[in-house]
């Protein structure tokens, strides 16, 4: 294969730019095609090892969806993808949307001793889904292989045998803005997921969008990422956004970024990219592991949109990451904080390009309380302060409000977010009822989250629909509270999951039982097991904490409330404790 465009300077390619004004994932990619840019896969010590162009993505792309084609498929069916950072993926990505057929991203985070959990992770995305096909890697392909058993599913195997099937001679279905091109499960509970539907015009509604007025960007751009496929910002953000605006990406793997993660400064450097995007987590991690000996090496000046979404952000991190990066050219000005959701393809609302992130210094609790957000002046002594950082203006065609129930409320006011808009999905795949809760006839999406709306500017203060958020990772409390149930000791109503901050201040898992046992060692054996329990079903660490009977607060209507049982279990805890508790975890998690 010939590189695509992996010069250290990026060139205009010759081909005139677009900002994704099409009406189809294939429209664009044809396009695309007709350039000498397109991705660039690196080893986690920073080697090339493969290059696609897009006009060999293209050629390969339908060369595939042919040999799908043969294995009879129907027009619309599922084809399961373990989301690997590599070329496999995306020439599968692209097959289907010429084949007519939607490509089902699945993670690629099995862990060691996580067997179990993946196994059945995937499983349950292949029965949602209803796959016709699954596609792993040899690495990934005995867990697919594990999970389709009992399945009605065609054919389960590697990249390989699927490229040596035979072509089908029938032409290529003609792709329609209104048919659908993916399903995206990333951002759900694992034991009940949800597939988000989106079409092609809904996609491209947000791809252009983006690429015109949240990046404004121009065929000089480059992208680098090391997101995995599977999320949306990963996914959407950085492997179609880059195709739809025909420029070239390079990409590092999630598992190699996590293990060397200042090989993405490294990368940065070697191909002077111009955007590239994390969660809050990975700046901390990356600025974490750069030593004063590795400065001198980095030229960041090109970096110009450092994004920063995918969970609640942290401007402390983002401080701490510009100071250390600002001998490396790193300009604190590249920012941009940004919201959004897959419900939504991805983005929502962006911060002004090239101004740095701002936030506003609130009292969190007369937020907690009246669900008004206050301005508190810095050095202020009055309440408990804290910074939200705010997410910018909504892209155009987006209609936001915030709510109470039904009734709209005013500026700095807090409540539940509803929005509407151009790249809104149209529903959760074979799930009528929760999509109706979701969306409302008029279309309205309930994102769940909280935040409140200043002139115009949106900013968030709480996570959807109670969701925790450990390092990117969305995690639902109500698995975490299912599995509690599955224990004979604990009677259904019994638990409930949140995550707080630990004694370094990050957020962790809390799992808060009600027990009627008195006996220590009984109660020691209860919160052993599920510490081990929910380690091997959900790969995670988490602190289990045993309550009294008829402890856990309740809402008005008598439900289990996390943000109180949050709340309190935060009031509760000085720093002493909260210190004794993350050694309890991590000895609980040694013996468990």
């Amino acid at each position: 294969m010939s590189q695509a465009n992996v010069n250290a300077t990026p060139t205009r390619h010759e081909l005139p730019f677009r900002a994704a004004d099409f009406t189809t994932l294939t429209e664009a990619l044809d396009y695309a095609a007709q350039g000498e840019t397109g991705s660039n896969f690196y080893t986690g010590r920073g080697g090339l090892y493969a290059s696609v162009s897009y006009d060999e993505l293209r050629l390969q792309a339908t060369e595939l969806a042919h040999k799908l084609l043969g294995l009879g498929l129907d027009k619309g069916a599922r084809v399961a993808l373990v989301a690997e950072t590599n070329p496999d993926f995306i020439r599968f990505f692209y097959a289907c949307q010429y084949a007519g057929l939607i490509p089902v991203a699945l993670p690629a985070s099995v862990k060691v001793g996580a067997h179990y959990a993946y196994v059945s992770q995937l499983q349950r995305l292949l029965e949602a889904s209803d796959a016709a096909i699954g596609v792993a890697s040899e690495g990934y392909l005995p867990f697919l292989q594990e999970a389709s058993e009992g399945l009605t599913i065609r054919m389960v195997d590697a990249p390989e045998a699927f490229y040596a099937l035979p072509a089908s001679q029938q032409q290529l279905p003609q792709i329609t803005p209104e048919d659908i091109s993916y399903i995206q499960y990333t951002s759900g509970s694992t034991r009940f997921p949800r597939g988000v539907v989106i079409k092609h015009h809904t996609a491209m509604a947000n791809l252009q969008s983006m690429i015109t007025h949240g990046l404004e960007m121009s065929g000089e751009d480059r992208m680098m990422s090391w997101l995995p496929f599977y999320h949306d910002m990963g996914l959407v953000g950085m492997v179609l956004v880059p195709m739809a605006a025909q420029v070239s990406v390079d990409y590092l793997d999630t598992r190699e970024f996590a293990m060397r993660p200042r090989q993405w400064l490294n990368l940065m450097t070697q191909t002077r990219a111009t955007i590239s995007f994390a969660p809050s987590f990975g700046y901390d991690l990356c600025a974490r592991r750069v030593r004063a000996a590795d400065i001198a090496g980095y030229d960041l000046s090109n970096w110009r949109v450092a994004g920063i979404g995918a969970e609640m952000i942290r401007p402390e991190t983002l401080e701490y990451f510009a100071e250390i990066m600002e001998p490396c050219g790193f300009d604190r000005r590249a920012f941009l904080a940004c919201y959004g959701m897959a419900e939504c393809t991805l983005g929502i609302s962006f911060s002004p390009l090239s101004t740095g992130f701002t936030t506003h210094h609130i009292d969190s609790d007369h937020l907690s309380d009246h669900h008004e957000a206050v301005l508190l002046e810095e050095g202020s002594t009055q309440g408990r302060g804290r910074h939200f950082v705010n997410c910018g203006v909504p892209l155009p065609g987006f209609d936001v409000e915030i709510r109470d129930d039904d009734q709209i409320l005013d500026d700095w006011h807090s409540g539940v977010i509803y929005l509407r808009g151009p790249s809104v999905m149209s529903g959760y795949f074979n799930q009528p009822e929760e999509s109706s809760h979701a969306l409302c006839e008029n279309g309205w999406l309930n994102t769940g989250d909280i935040g409140y709306l200043v002139d115009g500017v949106l900013t968030i203060t709480g996570r959807k629909k109670d969701l925790i958020i450990i390092h990117g990772r969305n995690i639902w409390p109500q698995d975490l509270e299912h599995v509690a149930e599955t224990q004979p000791e604990v009677r259904s109503g019994d638990a409930v999951a949140f995550s707080a901050p630990d004694h370094e201040g990050e957020e962790s898992c809390v799992l808060m039982v009600q027990c009627r046992e008195r006996d220590p060692a009984k109660r020691n054996n209860l919160v052993r097991r599920l510490t081990a329990l929910v380690r091997m079903e959900m790969s995670l660490d988490c602190f289990v904490q045993l309550v009294p009977n008829r402890s856990l607060p309740r809402t008005s209507s008598g439900k289990l409330s996390r943000a109180k049982a949050r709340l309190d279990y935060i009031n509760a805890n000085d720093i002493e404790q909260l210190n004794s508790a993350a050694e309890e975890v991590r000895l609980r998690v040694a013996s468990a």
